[in-house]
């Protein structure tokens, strides 16, 4: 990510090349890891560009933030982070009061939403948030090269007959819950299921 002028915040053309990136990727069928790296030297992403959304009318900043959401579904970084949203009068928009609570427990994701609090990659390997932390190296790429190796020791161990087999045992395991027969019964309906988590 290069927008050195504005610290890498996420702006209306800055998502959509993100967005233009990650569908090509999503189809490139040689792809198996994606790092996102950020040339500006001491920031991977500032967050949202609050510059340019003090110029948005209401409706375009409710379209702007679902659409920051639907990226936010699409990619996940590992550097130091923070919903800091608070810390500006504003609740975190791209789904962070969802994500981060279901990740980290209710009463760690209130504390660092409530408190704006940043956190580096240490303290989000310690709380679960992310898997692996790497210090970066001379070249630039310690994120990548980690990746690498993992898909490495990964993809040896799994043929597509296996995750089939596993996808088939977890398939039948969901059958006779009454949580699918309420969703097949709210799709016919046409209507929203009510799960009760059985």
């Amino acid at each position: 990510m290069s927008r050195p002028h504005a610290r890498n915040s996420l702006g209306k053309v800055f998502v959509a090349e993100l967005f233009s990136a990650l569908e090509q990727l999503c189809f490139d069928e040689q792809v198996r890891v994606v790092v996102f790296k950020s040339q500006v030297k001491g920031v991977f992403c500032a967050g949202a560009d609050l510059k340019e959304r003090a110029q948005m009318d209401d409706a375009e900043v409710g379209h702007f933030v679902k659409r920051l959401r639907n990226l936010m579904d699409e990619i996940a970084s590992s550097a130091k982070m923070g919903l800091i949203e608070t810390t500006r009068g504003l609740l975190p928009g791209a789904g962070g009061t969802q994500r981060l609570p279901r990740v980290v427990g209710i009463g760690l994701a209130k504390e660092l939403i409530f408190t704006g609090r940043q956190i580096d990659g240490e303290e989000a390997l310690s709380m679960g948030l992310v898997n692996h932390t790497v210090p970066q190296n001379r070249e630039g790429d310690a994120a990548y090269q980690r990746a690498l190796a993992l898909a490495r020791e990964i993809l040896p161990q799994v043929d597509i007959a296996s995750g089939m087999a596993i996808e088939g045992m977890c398939y039948a395991q969901n059958i006779p819950t009454k949580d699918r027969q309420e969703g097949m019964a709210a799709f016919r309906e046409k209507r929203p299921p009510r799960f009760i988590g059985k």
